[in-house]
């Protein structure tokens, strides 16, 4: 890990925003104790896929081995104006 103190830091930030820009991570020193650590940013992490439920065992569970008819949504459409 690299080093840079106070006045360095003031007068040569280009140096030590090269350094992390590199990946390192630099500690900044002040009367010769650290007062922070810079780093790089982390990676983004992946967002995980989008998991749907099992709509197919659901309904099974729901309605067991009955088959519903499929005249009800026409039915209820049919009703609709807009």
């Amino acid at each position: 890990m690299k080093t840079a103190n106070v006045s360095q830091l003031r007068h040569d930030i280009g140096s030590v925003l090269e350094w992390i820009a590199e990946g390192q991570q630099v500690e900044i020193v002040k009367h010769g104790k650290v007062i922070a650590v810079l780093s790089p940013p982390l990676p983004p992490a992946k967002p995980e896929p989008l998991k749907l439920p099992d709509f197919a065992a659901r309904r099974k569970r729901i309605f067991g081995k009955r088959v519903l008819p499929g005249s009800i949504v026409t039915e209820e459409r049919a009703g609709y104006k807009r």
